[in-house]
């Protein structure tokens, strides 16, 4: 079930849905009836009206809901911690600090003693808890544990938390309704979506079969919010944002072939139907067929002339559209056209890991990478202990500044705030993706040196090390000085660890009995590849005939399903590559991606050059895991044809 739709019947209609399938209601029917009050404040100044609400605040709890829950919506983690104790303020004034705390003392310590937040355990203790995103997930299970329970009467939820909460009260109350928005440096309203799902908190029913929310807001906001709130919401179409990229993954995949195809496929979307109904809301004059048609082919017009300045398609004969290599690339990976364009104009045969790290930091993905208030500070500061300097007039409030810099820590293994660290895991996650395509676009230009260190790349991501860390970083529990004692030993590698004796392995690394357990899970799973090869008519390759290199891959170890790497966000399964690269050109000549089971088989090919005698180096190279590439070495003799035969 969604909202009150006003459109409902154009959203069923676009779907396919019949009327006996769709059903909307409005507003005001709802399984538990909603008393919604709008309480408007007259301050401007962000600051003065956030004090001016807390006292009504607790007036209201007092007056609404004195020993129901309660869910008190605030738009920073700050505010969140501030407000708890302010509440709790209040309540001492009237002597009863315990008023919000519905079990005995005792009986709160057990928990009390299980919570790192310092503030936290002071406000809890007397029935008031707050959540934000800096808390760790311990920490915010138990709080809604306790609230769930009813131990617990009042909960403060940053803005932040607003998608991930699973508790629900008697009374919300939604303490101003804007927010301090990074990219533009000022405040911002919440959504109206945003507050539908604050309102929905408000979802047990206590007395007379009510809920109530309170919604304090800016006075001239107050008949904007009676609006949305009481009535039915429209559902609009942004497809004309993000068309480019939806227009790039349909001409690959032969949807749209040419410009009427794609103003066909305009008039299928909900985009079309919404400019016939709405117009003004897509700035449209009128809607006369003549002049929709006008607007439609201009639209078309520009997608296309932008996408093709991007190489992703190419426009023939001004009407026919074809994918381009960059077009596939973007489309398979998922990836926005201006980011695959970035990528084809700043990636060179010559790249160092460094700037390859700045390339992707850059990426259109990671422009809506959050700077929250004050972040620029301790974004300036982390930067002082990363290898990676930034230019003297760098902006800290820039989202792909913030990336760079998280990236870089997450190599370094730097601890960060809980804020931050969900931020790299966003940044993380997107990255692998990132620097796959980079490799088909090196690879596309024959840059082998450069596609071989983005392959490095991803290992480095997925492993949080940096290119110079000794691989044995790699296994749990090994810290710096385990390392320095294994190498002091001449232990190298993982494969030097394995082949010890157990007793002294047991010896150098010092570890307990569980400690020792994980390495050995580690090690027993860290891969150990066999490969053999073939060059079919080796002897008798003449020039420009396809040459076959028959690869045979046999795991000789346990295979592990999701590789082990703690510090990345994401289960993943471990990928390979296979490259071959003319060792004196350093071209890349052939590549193929997949995975390894027990026994792979995996055919590359290329065009033989001219007559003549040629060096050549295989390569397999891991997408997750340090120090188990392989490197072999072949040569092949080209032969004239009229030698062949003669």
């Amino acid at each position: 079930m969604s909202t009150s739709i006003l459109n409902a019947k154009d959203i069923a209609q676009w779907l396919g849905c019949s009327t006996h399938t769709t059903f909307n209601f409005r507003p005001n029917i709802r399984p538990i009836q909603l008393d919604l009050h709008i309480q408007d404040f007259n301050m401007t100044h962000n600051a003065s009206r956030l004090i001016a609400m807390t006292k009504p605040v607790y007036q209201i709890i007092d007056r609404h809901s004195s020993i129901y829950p309660v869910i008190i919506f605030v738009s920073s983690k700050n505010l969140s911690q501030s407000t708890a104790i302010d509440i709790l303020t209040l309540a001492n004034t009237e002597q009863k600090q315990n008023r919000f705390l519905h079990i005995s003392i005792n009986d709160i310590q057990l928990y009390i003693e299980q919570i790192e937040n310092q503030i936290l355990k002071q406000t809890i203790l007397h029935g008031i808890a707050f959540l934000h995103e800096d808390l760790n997930t311990k920490d915010c299970s138990l709080i809604q544990q306790l609230f769930t329970s009813g131990a617990i009467q009042i909960c403060i939820v940053s803005y932040n938390m607003l998608y991930t909460l699973k508790i629900y009260s008697y009374l919300v109350i939604i303490m101003d309704t804007q927010y301090y928005y990074s990219k533009i440096h000022t405040y911002d309203d919440y959504s109206i979506n945003d507050i539908l799902q604050m309102i929905s908190r408000s979802n047990i029913s206590l007395k007379e079969n009510k809920t109530k929310v309170i919604l304090m807001c800016l006075s001239s906001k107050k008949d904007f919010y009676k609006k949305f709130l009481y009535e039915s919401i429209p559902i609009e179409s942004h497809l004309d944002h993000y068309l480019h990229d939806c227009f790039n993954a349909e001409i690959v995949t032969k949807t749209i072939e040419n410009k009427q195809d794609a103003i066909d496929y305009l008039t299928w979307t909900l985009l079309y139907r919404r400019m016939t109904l709405n117009p003004n809301y897509y700035n449209l004059q009128n809607i006369s067929h003549q002049y929709l048609s006008d607007h439609l082919s201009e639209l078309v017009e520009n997608t296309l002339y932008n996408l093709e300045q991007s190489k992703c398609i190419t426009i023939e004969n001004e009407v026919d559209v074809s994918p381009q290599n960059l077009g596939m690339i973007a489309a398979y990976y998922y990836i926005n056209y201006r980011t695959i364009e970035l990528f084809n104009k700043s990636l060179t045969s010559k790249i160092k890991f460094h700037t390859l790290l700045d390339i992707i930091s850059n990426a259109a993905e990671y422009e809506d990478i959050p700077i929250r208030r004050n972040e620029e500070n301790i974004l300036k500061q982390l930067s002082t202990h990363l290898p990676n300097k930034l230019n003297n007039d760098v902006k800290f409030n820039d989202p792909h500044v913030k990336t760079n810099l998280l990236l870089q820590a997450h190599l370094s293994r730097i601890q960060l705030s809980y804020e931050l660290q969900k931020d790299t895991n966003e940044i993380l996650i997107k990255a692998i993706r990132l620097i796959q395509a980079c490799v088909d676009v090196l690879s596309s230009n024959g840059w082998s040196s450069s596609a071989l260190i983005a392959m490095n790349l991803t290992q480095m991501i997925i492993q949080a090390m940096w290119n110079k860390d000794s691989y044995l970083k790699q296994i749990p529990h090994f810290t710096n000085e385990i390392i320095q004692r294994c190498i002091n030993q001449k232990i190298e590698n993982i494969y030097d660890l394995i082949e010890m004796q157990d007793n002294q392995r047991i010896e150098l690394l010092q570890l307990n009995t569980l400690q020792l357990s994980d390495v050995a899970h580690f090690c027993n799973h860290y891969p150990n590849i066999e490969v053999s090869y073939e060059i079919p008519n080796k002897d008798n390759i003449i020039a420009d005939s396809v040459i076959n290199v028959n690869v045979t891959l046999e795991r000789l170890n346990e295979l592990s399903g999701s590789i082990m790497a703690p510090l990345f966000p994401q289960k993943r399964q471990e990928e390979w590559w296979l490259v071959i690269e003319d060792s004196k050109t350093n071209t890349l000549l052939s590549i193929k991606r997949f995975t390894i089971q027990e026994k792979t088989k995996i055919v590359l090919d290329f065009i033989a050059p001219s007559t003549g005698i040629y060096d050549y180096i295989l390569y397999l190279m891991s997408d997750c895991y340090m120090g188990c590439d392989h490197e072999y070495k072949f040569s092949i003799t080209v032969r004239n044809n009229i030698n062949m035969t003669s």
